[in-house]
């Protein structure tokens, strides 16, 4: 047998001399057993881990900012800015049910405070009544002004005023109706500051008229702003001048009127508010 013979099969068991036998592979070389899965090359898979560590570690230190308690400068970006009605920290005064707010800080803040409690007190019902008016003013006035601004409100309420607005001559409310007369703040602005004198505007919507179903004089509602200059008198901060302006006025909402016995009852149910910031 020649080399070329030796250890290869043909197609047939006998072949013809002289030619020469080529083996073909075996279709399956692994005689249809199952083959083992191809594996993944272990230096890829360890490459791979280690850049998952790495960027982990590479988040956990961007996150926490070089040290405990540092904020980073993306932190401070993000962080929104404090308000302008945003608690100051200033601790607010303390009044007992029924009186003036008074002790109001020496800052801004607190000059913003007083104005806003004055304004509700000096635009409110209590004003009607002349014992009333006369009281309230001295309370919140520096006692400078205390003659001025008397005389001033009281010309302000005067008989044909209260007549106008459906009120009796005296400032009696008439039988079975409501006097409404409310300012509730939205809003301060400081436009003078300084260790003595302060001047505070107030942004007020007001709530004013005789609510019944004989008033000739329904409940309105309006915005205005009341311009307060103020006096520290070494501890507190007291009136010196007032002044008044229409708005500024927002788009009047879609909300439908209310009767004028239920607003007559949410003013005596809803109690007012004093204002501090």
């Amino acid at each position: 047998m020649s080399p070329g013979d030796r250890d290869y099969q043909g197609y047939g068991d006998h072949p013809e001399p002289g030619q020469t036998r080529t083996r073909l592979p075996d279709p399956d070389p692994y005689g249809g057993a199952p083959r083992r899965p191809q594996r993944s090359s272990s230096r890829s898979l360890i490459t791979v881990v280690g850049v998952v560590i790495l960027l982990i570690a590479a988040i956990a230190f961007a996150n926490r900012g070089g040290g405990e308690g540092e904020e980073t400068a993306s932190t401070k970006a993000d962080r929104p800015e404090s308000a302008a009605t945003a608690p100051t920290g200033t601790k607010p005064v303390t009044s007992n049910p029924g009186t003036i707010p008074s002790g109001f800080a020496h800052t801004p803040q607190g000059a913003q405070s007083a104005a806003a409690n004055y304004a509700v007190v000096l635009w409110s019902d209590g004003m009607i009544d002349t014992a009333s008016r006369h009281s309230i003013v001295e309370a919140v006035a520096d006692p400078s002004a205390v003659s001025r601004l008397q005389s001033v409100f009281d010309a302000n309420y005067s008989t044909g005023f209260l007549k106008n607005i459906g009120l009796n001559p005296d400032g009696s409310v008439p039988g079975n109706t409501t006097f409404v007369d409310r300012t509730l703040p939205a809003g301060t602005k400081t436009t003078s500051y300084g260790a003595d004198a302060a001047t505070v505007d107030v942004w007020c919507n007001t709530l004013f008229g005789l609510a019944g179903e004989s008033s000739n004089n329904p409940v309105t509602s309006g915005w205005s702003t009341v311009t307060l200059k103020l006096k520290w008198n070494g501890s507190d901060w007291k009136v010196l001048e007032t002044s008044q302006r229409t708005g500024p006025t927002p788009i009047t909402g879609d909300n439908p009127v209310s009767g004028a016995d239920e607003i007559g009852k949410a003013v005596k149910e809803f109690g007012g508010f004093t204002y501090a910031r």
